[in-house]
């Protein structure tokens, strides 16, 4: 079994915000548990910026917002991240190899090859790839935003049966647990619906940047690549090995589907925030959904949101249901001149599909 383990800022520090190193060794030996049963592991960490606060003179209370602060907290931080999983993972046996990941390595095709090539050549010498997001030259606005769905995203990667996302809670509550002593433990889903979106809430934590809500929108990233995601606590005992053998209790398990998408399309639909709507007529979206073509301006009947070419927009029918999202190749102010027009009106400037068949994704209900 192939197996991708994700565990978050607030399972790795101490509440200063160093590095509890306990956690790590706790991790690394169970991941050493799971290599001698036969399993192949990859390790997704977070924790790099928080660790790499307190060198610079800052903490989980004074956090900076300045975006550069933050890059060279992380630059500093993966350093002594990185030397700890070394040392753990040594102590057990096991080399440890660094991945730093950028979205563009994952959905332009020659680089998510190359990425995928580094990982498993990793992974067949024995050695236990530890990825993160490359936050040091992170672009602000092409960024995975958090390490749950750079974590679904390297289990699509390197075709994993499971992944399972480690974290200060037990899975899904039916209610938050901290306030409602009558919560109980969701341990199966098979469907992730709009109803489990709102029950998971915001972020649960000031140190990390994925909460719950993150972990449901990653664990539909996986259900789509045909993995089973496991979200479970960190410090319970065995975890790692309980999840691989799908342990009753162990935490909240996601089914998989059957029917996969490709990488770039995943991305497209669930990892790019839309910077807008796009309103389409029942012809437009008879032919995109039936006839799979691309999105023409004459389909187009309104516009919502500040967006330019490149951007991520969801596809909206007359009754304003969301059925589509894709990469727009126009700006808002053209289509808001030219929306409605044929083909052989447009200036020769303009592109001629608002959005192309190959970055556009049909939503999976």
């Amino acid at each position: 079994m192939k197996i991708v383990v994700k565990i978050g800022s607030s399972s790795l520090t101490t509440v200063t915000g160093d590095i509890d190193h306990s956690a790590i060794a706790k991790l690394c030996l169970e991941v050493a548990e799971l290599r001698k049963e036969g399993h192949q592991v990859v390790v997704v960490t977070s924790a790099a910026v928080s660790v790499g606060l307190a060198p610079l003179g800052f903490g989980p209370k004074n956090r900076p917002r300045d975006t550069e602060l933050l890059r060279a907290a992380s630059a500093v931080g993966q350093i002594a991240l990185m030397a700890t999983y070394k040392g753990h993972l040594s102590n057990n046996g096991l080399t440890a190899g660094q991945v730093l990941l950028a979205p563009t390595d994952l959905w332009h095709r020659v680089r998510y090859l190359k990425s995928r090539g580094t990982i498993e050549t990793l992974m067949a010498q024995g050695v236990i790839p530890v990825i993160n997001e490359n936050d040091a030259v992170a672009d602000d606005e092409i960024r995975f935003g958090d390490n749950d769905r750079l974590a679904a995203l390297v289990a699509h990667l390197v075709d994993a049966d499971s992944l399972v996302l480690l974290t200060d809670t037990a899975g899904l509550f039916t209610a938050d647990p901290r306030h409602d002593g009558e919560a109980s433990l969701i341990e199966e889903i098979v469907e992730v619906d709009q109803e489990l979106e709102k029950m998971a809430g915001g972020p649960g934590s000031a140190v990390g940047k994925g909460g719950m809500a993150s972990k449901l929108a990653a664990a539909k990233i996986a259900a789509w690549s045909g993995v089973t995601t496991t979200i479970a606590q960190a410090n319970r005992p065995d975890v790692l090995r309980e999840a691989a053998h799908g342990v009753a209790g162990v935490g909240t398990v996601f089914r998989p589907k059957e029917q996969r998408l490709p990488a770039r399309k995943l991305w497209i639909a669930f990892a790019l925030p839309p910077a807008g709507q796009i309103t389409v007529d029942s012809g437009a979206r008879h032919a995109l959904e039936r006839n799979q073509k691309s999105l023409l301006p004459a389909g187009v009947v309104a516009a919502e949101g500040t967006f330019d070419a490149e951007d991520a927009v969801e596809l909206v029918d007359q009754t304003g249901t969301v059925f589509a999202k894709g990469l727009t190749r126009w700006c808002r102010s053209d289509l808001d001149i030219h929306r409605g027009h044929q083909l052989r009106d447009l200036p020769d400037e303009v592109a001629k599909e608002v959005v192309h068949r190959d970055d556009l994704i049909m939503l999976p209900g």
